[in-house]
């Protein structure tokens, strides 16, 4: 019973890693029917930034180290966002109105120069995150004991994804990015600047991945210049699975994930996740073909 809790909190942990990912692939796509293929990488600008200023800079130095993460994982978020807009306004919409293979094209092209953009910046090797910037405390739930890093993982995913959720739902800014989700020239009729809308979620959805990127290196405490890839793919995996374009069904679809994922390493064999992973994916889309949330409220956040 111990090892099925303990795979399945970090099944969790693991999954509100996705699920952030999985947020700026489904905004996106939402918004401009486009896979941002270079995300991923966007997210391991984030890990690499975050080993950056807590320990080249010394951040974790000179502030109280809970006062020192919480301050650069609001940096990260921020600079991955402006790294995100840049991206945008530079790779995408000089091709807005061309066909969208060429889109794909300038994507990929993008993940393939921040992919060695990092390399030639860090070196081709793994960074380890110190110790002490890992928490090391433990909870005890029911007389077993849990790592509480696992649990400070998810709470923050799912502390980001609600906020990401009421200000897309409860806000009028939330109810433009829905509206140019759904029909950009009817958005344009009404008084909606597209162009900014459109910003306004490559600033969201990276700002999200760099953060995951930083919890990552946080929780596994290594990181290197190609794991923008793997968990791209998997967040990728998620949002496909959810419903792309849903907000709710990306959430689902990453802790679904991550929960697969670790009671296939734990209860079958580490070499098997991903297989297994994959195979979930293809049975819920020959049942469900736009995913679990898909049907109902694809399109519209």
């Amino acid at each position: 019973m111990e090892q099925f809790f303990q795979q399945l909190l970090n099944g969790l942990a693991v999954g509100g890693i996705y699920a952030l990912v999985a947020l700026g692939y489904t905004m996106v796509y939402g918004v401009l029917k486009l896979i941002n293929f270079a995300h991923g990488d966007l997210f391991t600008i984030g890990a690499y930034l975050g080993l950056t200023m807590l320990v080249s800079y010394g951040i974790a130095g000179i502030l109280p180290l809970s006062c020192a993460i919480l301050l650069v994982f609001l940096m990260v978020g921020l600079l991955t966002a402006l790294v995100g807009y840049l991206l945008e306004r530079t790779a995408y919409r000089p091709l807005r109105h061309a066909d969208r293979l060429s889109a794909v094209v300038s994507a990929l092209g993008a993940s393939i120069f921040f992919q060695n953009a990092i390399m030639l910046i860090y070196e081709p090797r793994v960074y380890v995150f110190p110790d002490f910037l890992r928490p090391s405390f433990t909870i005890t739930l029911f007389g077993m004991t849990f790592p509480g890093v696992r649990f400070l993982i998810i709470a923050a995913s799912v502390l980001l994804m609600l906020c990401l959720w009421a200000f897309i739902q409860k806000t009028r800014t939330g109810a433009a990015i829905r509206a140019v989700a759904m029909d950009q020239g009817a958005a344009r009729l009404v008084g909606i600047n597209v162009d900014k809308i459109i910003s306004l979620v490559f600033l969201i959805g990276p700002g999200l991945g760099g953060i995951a990127g930083l919890m990552v290196g946080i929780y596994y405490g290594q990181i290197d210049f190609t794991m923008g890839w793997g968990y791209g793919l998997k967040a990728f995996i998620a949002a496909i699975l959810g419903g792309i374009g849903n907000i709710p069904g990306a959430m689902l679809g990453g802790f679904l994930l991550g929960v697969i994922e670790a009671l296939a390493s734990g209860y079958i064999s580490m070499a098997w996740k991903d297989a297994i992973a994959f195979f979930v994916l293809i049975v819920i889309l020959i049942i469900r073909p736009t995913g679990i949330l898909g049907e109902r409220t694809a399109d519209k956040f």
